[in-house]
């Protein structure tokens, strides 16, 4: 704590400091907090430091102690460079029931997007394929827009007192829910607007469950994996997702000797998917309703009826299993039952399960005090969020075109798409992949396959190495490059004639090649933004709000690029420069790359604020 920021003496967040009188103002200024008292020759004395309202603790254990004593204590360099394994995390139970509430939402995200293309189709026929691919901007959009609005009032409401962040992601994927049913179910473009619309306001849980894994992975040597855990369980949800969508949607038309007859599948082709998906969402639900502890300092020992119920589920569930493997097993030669002799531990184990569910979790405060909302905006922060926004922004829209680039049908020289375009390289040319749903999904489950294998094996080692911020800098140089080489795709030769779908090892080959970039670009960059994010709040009493508004800023991101870069998308298709959108993106990310030049690691406690405490 001696060598940390220290503030108690702002006009707005004076606390009972406050009282204390000084007789002059050298005496006002001679005392920091923490940093202890300066006599006339400017040496520090012994700390003080303000702990309870009112009161002023002399701390005389580290006085005398010499600058070299002090860095003696500090870990090494090596140490802090270990590699952490997985099996190293605290609270693996508390993590696992996270990454099962973030799984089910890429699922649902991902499976929609292997067939938004042909579903809009479906609305309406008649409409050409560059308003399609407008209409599919704003769809994708539509969800983080709504985002965009009420994240930051989900991560004020997740740092209240009397909601928190459990409650928040509750309502989140009860909201998700709601929303999936009724986009499986709707049957025109503003029916599915509005139920992704919804989707959107209720859902606040990326910025609050990266809250709840900084408060339960407090240490930074466990971040690289912790933080690792939300974009790799996007990557899971990639993988499986546009399966799942390219092979439900529209099973009368893709399977019509089982399914041609089916009524209900014909009039909702796109409802299996998202009835599957809110299967997912609902097991999700109810786990984090039983299982999911409360982080909010304040709130730890507030009574959860859920944790409750839950710690008794899996205290019968127990007792259940000791009683299946203590089967007592009876001889015909004695008349002894090992019931018995079995029964008083059993007894004794279930009021031992019946004591740990009554006890009540103590916990000690590390603030007392709650920051302003106008002090949250350092420096830091400011260039933070700002290289936030342009990492959103290119990513979040790159997804969106990725599955209409791949749903575009092929251009046909015979039959050219404006009529009497001639394409002349390497600028003017158009059409895409015509992928089917299912092959639109295989090629976008290639993106969380190459994903989650750097997750696992390349990142948290290069990560430890080279410290969070090189490597996240270093792998902002992929983007361009990618952006630049992805509408190229549509050029590479086919061993299908136009206007077929593009096929043949050369394509596959060429998709796998440019993702990979982009993939390994999205590696490194994604949870190390949202590292440097969490570290660049000034307080941790207003953790939840700074990463509600990093989520916004992401939302709105992901809103502005999709729509605006789709409806350049349609006006490139028509007008026979498929590349121009790709290589604005190229731009984008080279923006990027230039704010990240003034972004610095925090302490997540730049701000000390009286009664703050130091995390054990």
């Amino acid at each position: 704590m001696n060598d940390r920021k220290h503030d108690v003496f702002d006009e707005e967040d004076r606390g009972p400091l406050s009282d204390l009188d000084f007789d002059s103002d050298e005496e006002s200024a001679a005392l920091e907090p923490g940093l202890g008292v300066r006599d006339e020759s400017g040496q520090d004395g012994t700390p003080l430091v303000a702990s309870r309202a009112g009161t002023l603790n002399i701390d005389t254990s580290s006085a005398g102690i010499s600058d070299s004593q002090k860095r003696s204590r500090r870990p090494s360099d090596a140490s802090t460079k270990k590699v952490v394994a997985w099996k190293d995390l605290p609270k693996k139970k508390q993590l696992i029931v996270i990454t099962l509430a973030r799984l089910s939402e890429p699922l649902v995200q991902t499976s929609l997007q292997s067939y938004m293309f042909y579903q809009l189709r479906w609305f309406d026929p008649s409409l050409p394929d560059s308003v399609i691919s407008s209409q599919a901007g704003v769809l994708h959009a539509s969800f983080t827009a709504a985002q965009f609005f009420t994240a930051m009032v989900w991560g004020r409401v997740a740092d209240s007192m009397w909601a928190g962040r459990k409650t928040v992601i509750l309502i989140g994927l009860l909201g998700t829910l709601l929303s999936c049913i009724g986009y499986g179910f709707s049957t025109s473009f503003y029916q599915a607007l509005f139920f992704r619309c919804l989707g959107g306001a209720t859902n606040g849980n990326v910025g609050v469950m990266r809250t709840m894994i900084s408060e339960i992975v407090r240490e930074k040597k466990y971040q690289s994996r912790a933080f690792l855990i939300l974009p790799m369980t996007f990557n899971i949800g990639v993988i499986i997702g546009p399966v799942l969508g390219g092979v439900l949607s529209d099973p009368a038309g893709s399977y019509p000797d089982t399914f041609g007859k089916v009524g209900f599948l014909l009039r909702f082709p796109y409802a299996t998917p998202n009835l599957v998906s809110a299967g997912f969402l609902t097991i999700a639900l109810v786990m984090c309703w039983l299982f999911l502890e409360e982080t909010h300092d304040a709130l730890q020992d507030r009574r959860d009826i859920g944790i409750i119920l839950g710690n008794k589920l899996t205290s019968i569930f127990k007792r259940r299993q000791t009683s299946i493997a203590y089967t007592p097993l009876h001889s015909r030669n004695t008349s002894i039952s090992t019931d018995l002799e079995m029964s008083p531990v059993s007894l004794r184990g279930s009021d031992e399960d019946e004591r740990e569910t009554s006890k009540k979790p103590t916990t000690k405060r590390r603030y007392t005090t709650r920051l302003t909302f106008r002090r949250i905006f350092t420096t830091n922060v400011t260039f933070t969020l700002a290289a936030h926004f342009f990492l959103a922004f290119h990513v979040g829209t790159f997804n969106s075109l990725w599955f209409v680039f791949l749903s575009t049908p092929v251009f046909n020289p015979s039959d050219p798409d404006p009529p009497g375009f001639e394409p002349k390289l390497p600028f003017r040319f158009t059409g895409g992949l015509g992928l089917p749903p299912r092959s639109v999904g295989m090629a976008m489950a290639i993106l969380g396959v190459i994903g989650i294998s750097m997750q696992l094996f390349l990142y948290p080692r290069l990560s430890s190495r080279f410290g969070t911020l090189r490597s996240y800098r270093a792998c902002l140089y992929l983007f361009p490059i990618a952006y630049t080489l992805i509408p190229f795709l549509s050029v590479v030769p086919s061993t299908a004639a136009p206007p077929s779908q593009k096929t043949g090892p050369a394509i596959w080959l060429a998709i796998a090649g440019v993702l990979f970039i982009q993939v390994t670009g999205r590696t490194f960059a994604l949870p190390g933004q949202t590292i440097l994010v969490n570290n660049c709040t000034p307080h941790p009493s207003v953790l939840g709000t700074v990463h509600g508004l990093g989520q916004s800023v992401s939302s709105f991101a992901r809103t502005v690029g999709p729509v605006l870069c789709g409806w350049l998308y349609g006006v490139g298709l028509s007008r026979g420069m498929i590349g121009g959108v790709f290589w604005g993106l190229a731009g984008v990310a080279i923006g990027g790359l230039v704010v990240s030049v003034f972004v610095r690691e925090g302490d997540g406690h730049e701000i000390w604020l009286e009664g703050d405490e130091e995390d054990e």
